[in-house]
C-alpha cells in the first residue's frame, strides 16, 4: 500500500463528474489497484475513489499551472471513468506491505444470519437467487450478493441489530458497485433482527429496503403452534 499526504485537487469525469478544490488530502494506493481519497474527517468514507480493476498513470503536470507538480490519472478498466488527482506538494509519501489479509470474522450470530439467509433466499421474496457471499468491493466485502425475481443484482447487508452506520455502509458498497456496468443498477436490502427507526427512515430515503430476520425461525426452532399471535 502506498500512502501520500498532499495537497491536491481531484476531478471524477465519467457517468459522475465530481470536484474536490485544492486541499490537502490522503492519497491510498492499494494492491488491488484500487485509488482512494481522504480527508481528515468523514470518518472511513472516502471523498472520492477509483474501484479495481482500474490503471494508474503517474506523470509531470502538462498543464499552464505552475503550481501542479504532478498528475495522477486513474483510468478504469472497464468504463471510460477516471479519476484525475493533480498534486500541488507532497508531505509524505511511503509505501508499505501489509501481506494477505485473513478477512473480517462476524461474530456467531451474524455469521450464522448470513450463512442461513445464504440458504434461504426466498426470505427475500420470491424468485430470489444467491450469486456470491462476501462479494469483495474496495471499501470491504458485500455480505450477499444476490439476483431478484426479475434478474436484477441486490446488495444485502446483514446485521444482528441494524442502524444508521449499517445503512451508511451498505450505501458505500452500493455506490461502488453501481459503477460496474456488468452489475448496475445495484439496489440494496439492509436486513438485520431488529432495524432502528431512524435506520429505516434513512434506508427508505435512500431506496434501500428492509426486511427483518426472525433468527429462530431461519434456524428452524421457532416454535409457532405456542405462540399466541
Amino acid at each position: 500500500m502506498r500512502l501520500v499526504i498532499a495537497e491536491c485537487s481531484v476531478d471524477y469525469v465519467g457517468r459522475l463528474k465530481a470536484h474536490l478544490p485544492r486541499a490537502v488530502r490522503l492519497l491510498m494506493v492499494k494492491a488491488d489497484g484500487s485509488v482512494l481519497v481522504h480527508s481528515d474527517g468523514g470518518s472511513y468514507k472516502p471523498l472520492n475513489w477509483m474501484s479495481p480493476p482500474a490503471r494508474l498513470h503517474v506523470g509531470p503536470s502538462e498543464e499552464e499551472d505552475p503550481d501542479v507538480e504532478e498528475v495522477w490519472t486513474v483510468q478504469a478498466a472497464k468504463t471510460d471513468d477516471r479519476l484525475v488527482v493533480r498534486v500541488h506538494a507532497k508531505h509524505h509519501d511511503s509505501e508499505h506491505e501489509l501481506g494477505v489479509d485473513p478477512g473480517l470474522i462476524k461474530d456467531g450470530v451474524e455469521a450464522d444470519l448470513q450463512r442461513l439467509l445464504a440458504e434461504q433466499m426466498d426470505v427475500l421474496g420470491p424468485g430470489y437467487n444467491l450469486v456470491r457471499r462476501e462479494y469483495p468491493t474496495a471499501i470491504g466485502p458485500v455480505d450477499l450478493l444476490a439476483r431478484d425475481g426479475a434478474g436484477h443484482t441486490v446488495a444485502v447487508e446483514l446485521k444482528r441489530r441494524g442502524d444508521i452506520d449499517g445503512v451508511e455502509q451498505l450505501t458505500r458498497y452500493l455506490e461502488l458497485l453501481n459503477r460496474d456496468p456488468l452489475l448496475a443498477p445495484v439496489r440494496g436490502i439492509f436486513a438485520a433482527q431488529q432495524i432502528r427507526p431512524q435506520a429505516r427512515v434513512l434506508a427508505v430515503d435512500r431506496g434501500i429496503d428492509c426486511v427483518t430476520l426472525d433468527y429462530d425461525a431461519m434456524r428452524g426452532v421457532d416454535d409457532s403452534a405456542g405462540r399466541l399471535f
